[in-house]
């Protein structure tokens, strides 16, 4: 039985960082205001989804000050309704504009954004990305929680533990490295992986174990 070789991550994820370095998230957002929203609005729907259907509110609420004034979340539903959990969703931003009142008020750290409704610690990480602000964690989303351990990585399938270990893993210049795995995970590292195009195959333990049914 051949030994395990252990992986020196740093060095491995190398090809993967390059790749998908300042790639953009994909939510066409125009403005960091659209940006906030637009990220709590994507929570367990499709990007494409809230690409979609955020222009409309856009145009009703240009900005963080029209929005605070809006009197009820009732009043936003026409705008989001197709939107996956949108009553929660409307209280959410709404509370996020009467809380911040100005864009120029926009918090720009992992705390004070997570301190706002809606925003957890991967919301925060993705906006503070696409502010290009320094990193404060790893963003972990379901793709991530697919790949990291298939990679062999991590052996933990919840997203803080994840998160916990690529910190610890990685320096701080490479934590962008859970925007990298999520676009992996989004193009390739699908539920059903298309192993034989993936970059990272030389170093993935999943591959490894399943490599004969990709050569026969």
């Amino acid at each position: 039985m051949p030994t395990k070789v252990k992986v020196n991550w740093p060095e491995a994820l190398q090809p993967l960082l390059k790749k998908y370095k300042d790639k953009r998230f994909p939510l066409d957002y125009k403005n960091t205001y659209q940006l906030v929203l637009m990220v709590v609005l994507a929570a367990q729907d499709r990007d494409a989804n809230v690409n979609l259907r955020a222009p409309k509110l856009f145009e009703a609420y240009p900005d963080m000050e029209a929005l605070s004034k809006v009197d009820a979340p009732e009043d936003l539903f026409p705008y989001i309704s197709g939107i996956r959990n949108f009553g929660h969703k409307a209280a959410w931003i709404l509370d996020i504009a009467k809380a911040v009142k100005r864009d120029s008020q926009i918090p720009t750290t992992l705390e004070a954004l997570t301190a706002l409704p809606g925003i957890g610690r991967k919301s925060a990480n993705v906006i503070l990305r696409e502010m290009g602000k320094p990193p404060e964690g790893v963003i972990v989303d379901i793709h991530v929680v697919r790949v990291a351990p298939r990679l062999g990585i991590t052996k933990e399938e919840d997203p803080k533990k994840i998160e916990a270990d690529l910190m610890k893993l990685l320096p701080r210049s490479e934590w962008d490295v859970g925007m990298a795995m999520s676009f992996l995970g989004r193009e390739i590292c699908k539920p059903k992986p298309d192993c034989p195009h993936c970059l990272m195959n030389p170093v993935c333990a999943w591959f490894a174990k399943h490599k004969k049914e990709f050569t026969g």
